[in-house]
């Protein structure tokens, strides 16, 4: 075979790129390495495993093995040490390109069935091959020039894995892996994933008794219990609040349509594989909705639009279906049926970029109130399939970017990531982690108000086509809550913490004096609880931190005596004494460092 890594060995006509271990592609080649390193491991120790594919990601690699005994934590280790001998034995990758018959061949004799799957779907007439210390997987390449230069790596654990991600095929066994070209990195890297275990919005979700998902119910599906309704009330009654400030009308849609409507809208052909089955009422058929766009533009229909109108904003909280596979669902994060903040804006050509810019302030004022002050802006432009006319695209893909160039907002254009009828913005708000997520968009839509005969009497007699604006700007409430829990790690700011206050006594005799202070922050309309139990206070006061309760009021004989409360916050500063009175309007203006108690 030829050692590619060999600059002697290559043909005068040949091309070489010098590639860094720090840049894009170096880290993927180093990455993926490794991946072949772990496979050459794996195939030693389990020499009956059946390899499938092993690519690099954007923080370490994965490959998929078929085996009948399911792997252990246990047998990471064991596969690591095997790995560094692997790597300690400094062996050269070396590339050697088949013709497609006898690749088949070797594979077959191989027993590696996927590997000849795979080969038989590539259309050229030769693939190329990789071997090190005798292990040889497909592979178009490159990798580093030997094992050796693999200087630090860690396994990280095991899942399962359809093959080719189809439910109808064979679940496979997938490790995860990572690799760094320095030991600090990789140590930087592990103790970000504790951090990450830490603030798993699963985990919190469990503990602060947020929501739960059950079987019974079906996967995918939220069932939010008392305190996440509290949160998710919070976040809705500031939203709503916010949407009319900015003069966007409230709506409620249904929840199914019948399916001619989204053959209309254009989701039935662009958008079917992430619907479910149409359901049969009266003979006809209906459809679960994915999205909320058709049931604005039929209000906007109910009756004869003027061009004094415009433009009209509909806002809506829509709860929406969309089918995602079950390998891919996670907690709050990706789920199959979820509530947009939606928002549709109907307005003539020439006010596209105002409205645009005003949805732009909007969104970054509702993602700081919320904590986000880091993000990273998309422009995505116009896909291989699309309806409309490259016309229209322009049209809608110049406002968009001159109200971004008007507003100072650095961005990075997304070629062929705009959706099938229009291109659009992206936000991608960073944690504090500094882990990015897709929440606000913005799309400009010259087609279904084309597809709908959508119009408005302009102020020449005629009747003119509006424009359409799709708008969302925290994306999904679950997948927003499940970002807030780990950004805040649970400690959620005080305006949205289930429990604000939690009413704690020394000893029973306290219980009057109390119950007292709770109704007067009852009455308030703070959130808050009493433990008026015959418990010590130390025990109390572990359980309220807990839960991470912003306030603890503790009351004893001092209190009851003075009239007053001793106050202790959750990262255990006592303040106080205060009146209650006092202690209120210390709550009050944290609240409106946020938004409002």
């Amino acid at each position: 075979m030829k050692d590619i890594a060999s600059l002697d060995t290559l043909d005068q006509e040949s091309v070489v790129e010098l590639v860094t271990s720090n840049s894009k592609d170096g880290k993927e080649i180093y990455r993926h390495s490794t991946s072949h390193i772990m496979a050459h491991a794996v195939k030693e120790l389990f020499p009956s495993v059946k390899l499938a594919i092993g690519p690099a990601t954007n923080d370490g690699f994965y490959y998929d093995f078929e085996m009948e005994t399911p792997f252990v934590p246990q047998d990471l280790e064991k596969i690591e040490k095997k790995m560094e001998e692997i790597i300690e034995n400094n062996n050269p990758f070396l590339c050697k390109t088949l013709p497609k018959t006898e690749a088949i061949e070797l594979f077959r004799e191989m027993g590696e069935e996927y590997k000849v799957e795979m080969i038989r779907e590539i259309t050229d007439n030769s693939v190329s091959v990789y071997e090190e210390g005798g292990f040889v997987d497909l592979c178009r390449g490159p990798h580093l020039p030997k094992t050796g230069r693999v200087k630090a790596f860690k396994l990280l654990s095991i899942a399962g894995a359809y093959w080719r991600g189809d439910e109808k095929n064979r679940m496979l066994q997938r490790i995860y892996g990572t690799a760094f070209d320095d030991k600090k990195d990789l140590k930087a890297y592990l103790n970000f994933l504790e951090e990450v275990k830490k603030r798993d919005h699963r985990r919190l979700g469990r503990e602060l008794d947020l929501f739960s998902v059950t079987d019974d119910i079906g996967s995918g599906l939220i069932l939010w219990h008392p305190n996440g309704a509290v949160i998710r009330s919070a976040i809705e009654d500031f939203w709503k609040n916010e949407h009319l400030k900015a003069d966007y009308k409230i709506l409620y849609t249904p929840h199914i349509a019948k399916l001619s409507l989204w053959q209309r809208s254009g989701h039935w052909d662009f958008y079917r594989e992430n619907m479910y089955s149409p359901m049969d009422i009266d003979e006809v058929s209906y459809e679960l909705r994915p999205m909320n766009c058709p049931f604005h533009i039929a209000v906007y229909k109910s009756t004869g639009r003027s061009y004094r109108e415009l433009p009209i904003r509909y806002a809506e909280l829509g709860t929406v279906y969309r089918y995602e596979r079950s390998g891919v669902l996670h907690g709050l994060l990706r789920v199959r049926g979820f509530t947009q903040d939606d928002a549709h804006i109907f307005c003539s050509i020439d006010q596209i970029e105002t409205e645009i810019l005003n949805i732009l302030d909007f969104t970054l004022f509702i993602l700081r109130t919320f904590g986000f002050d880091s993000y990273d802006v998309y422009l995505s432009t116009r896909p291989e399939r699309y309806v409309g006319t490259p016309e229209s695209w322009e049209k809608a893909t110049a406002a968009l970017k001159n109200a971004l160039q008007m507003k100072e907002l650095s961005y990075e254009i997304e070629t062929g990531e705009g959706v099938f009828y229009g291109p659009k913005i992206d936000i991608k708000i960073k944690d504090s982690l500094n882990r990015s997520w897709q929440c606000s968009t913005i799309q400009v839509d010259f087609n279904n108000p084309e597809r709908f005969d959508m119009a408005y009497r302009g102020s020449d007699g005629k009747d003119h086509r509006p424009v359409m604006i799709h708008r969302a700007l925290l994306g999904s409430l679950e997948r927003f809550l499940g970002i807030l829990v780990e950004h805040h790690a649970g400690i959620f700011p005080l305006w949205l913490s289930p429990v604000q206050v939690s009413v704690l006594t020394i000893a029973a005799r306290h219980g009057d004096y109390a119950a007292e202070v709770y109704k007067i922050l009852k009455r308030s309309g703070v959130r808050v609880e009493a433990n008026l139990e015959n418990e010590k206070i130390g025990y109390k006061i572990r359980e309220a931190t807990v839960r991470k309760i912003p306030y603890l009021v503790i009351i004893g004989d001092k209190e009851v005596s003075e009239g007053k409360v001793t106050v202790r916050k959750r990262d255990g500063e006592n303040i106080g004494p205060f009146t209650i009175y006092d202690f209120m309007d210390v709550m009050k203006k944290e609240g409106r460092s946020s938004y409002e108690l």
